[in-house]
């Protein structure tokens, strides 16, 4: 479970990462997402992922990819800065 806590924001990333390459490689993004969100609750992570359902079902908001989203996270959170952000995002496209 994932609860908005920054020092927790590059391990839950990763344990997301590892699962959807592991158990859902063909599924699609929103699945993707939607498994994602299934481990966010508590804090200021209840009412982001509120937000994020949302726009999601509403059209507002669409990602490419599970690496967008995941990067979303890190962001929000503070997992990271700008430039690992990036780098993590290069090595995906790679």
């Amino acid at each position: 479970m994932f609860d908005g806590t920054t020092s927790k924001v590059s391990g839950f990333v990763t344990a997301c990462q590892l699962y959807i390459r592991m158990k859902m490689k063909g599924a699609a993004v929103k699945e993707q997402i939607q498994c994602v969100l299934s481990y966010v609750q508590g804090r200021s992570a209840d009412v982001w992922k509120e937000n994020i359902l949302e726009d999601l079902e509403g059209g507002l908001l669409e990602y490419k990819n599970i690496g967008e989203f995941l990067a979303d996270i890190r962001n929000k959170f503070g997992g990271g800065d700008e430039e690992s952000v990036k780098v993590a995002e290069l090595r995906r496209i790679e």
